[in-house]
């Protein structure tokens, strides 16, 4: 376990996944803190000379126009907190937490949203103690930015709400008092400074992006398993043809399945039956890769917000002005989820075609349903129901959440980006499609065994192995949901990954860097 030093500029995906799934800590640049002072002192100047600035000295929302005393700044903040504390739903899970917990300090260091550095420090103390504020899922419409989830974040320093510590759930007051810790009172704009922003829409794109890039690499190997597994012919996977069409994504995707059945048996003994296979095996190049291209596109927006700095109004210490305006629109992260959620159900929608020829004997020329004795046993029939049903969910999930705006605030906030909600039905729509993947690759093993004693390529027999060391070839029918639990394991672990990766070095993905 190690540190993540935050400066508020550098954080990168990798540090994400390190604080929200490794339990790495996260210390503050030293110099970052001194623009964290500033700040707070240039709120506490302007709040002493009744200076009318919004949130600070003025209502919230529609109520920008009412005027609030100085001796009343601090209610209106924790009033504001609890107020916004309305959310509803599931609570987020642990890793989903941590990353909200992380990009709200990776704001707050850069010193322009007016929050104290004791406020900030025992936010940083909550995540390094592993003390988890309950925050429900449903609620936020991506602006003013996420102020529900994060209102019920915030709520914590105050000694308000429930928390997870040490594997308990337990009211935030007694959390801290057995860390040692104490609740804050909040000074004038830190309420604000802590609702107020994109963090927890953030935060889940971010988890949901690494876990697709992922994802993108296991549908390269279980593409390249049904190729070997149907006899198909390697043509369509000549460099010479993607370099006439030069997306990365594209040429990355067919270098993978190139690479993961180089030294095949199979390839090689059925090379001339054919001249060209079926669109689900010889396009995977073209529809995985713009896939790929897809993700790169989403990277790139999630790069730059877990940068940024997104609440309102900012304070700008230097200038001796707030500056309201609308950097907490979740508009660039809620286009780039419903990309998301496109690009990661087609994988689907091609790999569940392929499961459809895998088990259709008319189509490869296996065994019905990938069982010797079919009729008596339904083997393979099944899954690939399951398949269509995810692969259809997928379909009506994968309609955009950013066209649906819906105005709040007795329409002061008139236009919303519903970006959480697209963050979130992207995490399902990477679950169903990790479950149709992982079905395929189920099938094709099996399907690879009537091939034998020809061995697959070098990459794919690595996968192959894996899952052999889970699941057994089947002679007859047995209970299948198990099973598909194992392989599933496999996918959302890397395990997969890092098998065929021990075998022909790293997987290709295009422009993208390693998550």
């Amino acid at each position: 376990m190690g540190t993540v030093h935050l400066n508020g500029h550098s954080l990168t995906l990798d540090d994400v996944i390190k604080v929200a799934r490794c339990g790495y800590k996260v210390d503050l640049d030293p110099a970052a803190k001194a623009f964290v002072k500033r700040g707070a002192s240039a709120v506490e100047e302007w709040v002493k000379e009744g200076k009318i600035v919004y949130g600070i000295t003025t209502g919230f929302g529609d109520l920008a126009s009412v005027t609030i005393p100085p001796e009343q700044s601090e209610i209106l903040q924790e009033n504001l907190l609890k107020s916004h504390a309305s959310g509803v739903g599931e609570p987020f899970a642990e890793d989903v937490v941590r990353a909200i917990m992380l990009l709200r300090i990776n704001t707050l260091i850069r010193g322009f949203s007016g929050i104290t550095l004791e406020t900030l420090s025992l936010l940083v103390d909550l995540l390094n103690n592993g003390i988890h504020p309950v925050i429900p899922s449903q609620g936020s419409v991506g602006a003013s930015g996420d102020l529900c989830p994060l209102s019920h974040l915030a709520l914590a320093l105050l000694g308000l709400n429930d928390v997870f510590y040490r594997g308990q759930r337990m009211p935030a007051a007694e959390a801290l008092e057995q860390a040692c810790l104490k609740p804050v009172k909040l000074k004038p704009k830190e309420g604000l400074a802590l609702n107020n922003g994109t963090a927890a829409t953030t935060a889940i794109a971010s988890l949901v992006l690494c876990d697709a890039l992922n994802l993108s690499k296991v549908a390269d190997i279980a593409g390249a398993m049904s190729l070997e597994a149907l006899h198909g012919v390697p043509y369509a996977f000549d460099s010479r043809t993607h370099d006439l069409r030069p997306h990365f994504g594209q040429r990355s995707s067919a270098s993978n399945i190139r690479r993961l059945i180089e030294g095949s048996e199979i390839i090689e003994a059925f090379r001339g039956s054919r001249v060209q296979d079926a669109y689900s095996l010889r396009c995977i190049p073209q529809v995985h890769g713009a896939s790929r291209d897809a993700l790169d596109f989403v990277r790139q927006k999630i790069d730059i917000e877990i940068n940024s700095v997104t609440d309102n109004p900012l304070i700008f210490p230097a200038d001796g002005e707030a500056l309201s305006g609308g950097n907490f629109h979740a508009q660039p992260i809620a286009l780039a989820m419903d990309f998301l959620g496109i690009a990661v159900a087609e994988l689907a929608c091609i790999s569940e075609r392929r499961v459809a020829r895998l088990i259709d004997h008319k189509l490869s020329g296996l065994p019905a349903f990938l069982m010797e004795n079919s009729g008596v046993n339904s083997g393979f029939m099944i899954p690939q129901y399951v398949c269509a049903a995810l692969v259809s969910e997928n379909k009506v999930l994968a309609h955009p959440s950013s066209v649906d705006s819906i105005p709040t605030s007795a329409n002061q906030e008139d236009h919303v980006s519903m970006g959480a909600y697209a963050a979130r039905k992207g995490r399902t729509i990477l679950s169903n499609a990790q479950k149709v993947i992982a079905i395929e690759l189920l099938a094709a093993a099996q399907a690879l065994d009537f091939s034998s004693p020809l061995k697959p390529g070098k990459g794919v027999y690595g996968a192959y192995r894996l899952i052999r060391k889970k699941v057994p070839f089947l002679e007859e029918d047995v209970f299948m949901a198990p099973l598909i639990e194992e392989v599933m394991s496999l996918v959302e672990s890397g395990e997969i990954i890092k098998a065929v990766e021990e075998e022909i070095g790293e997987l290709d993905l295009g422009q993208i860097s390693k998550p």
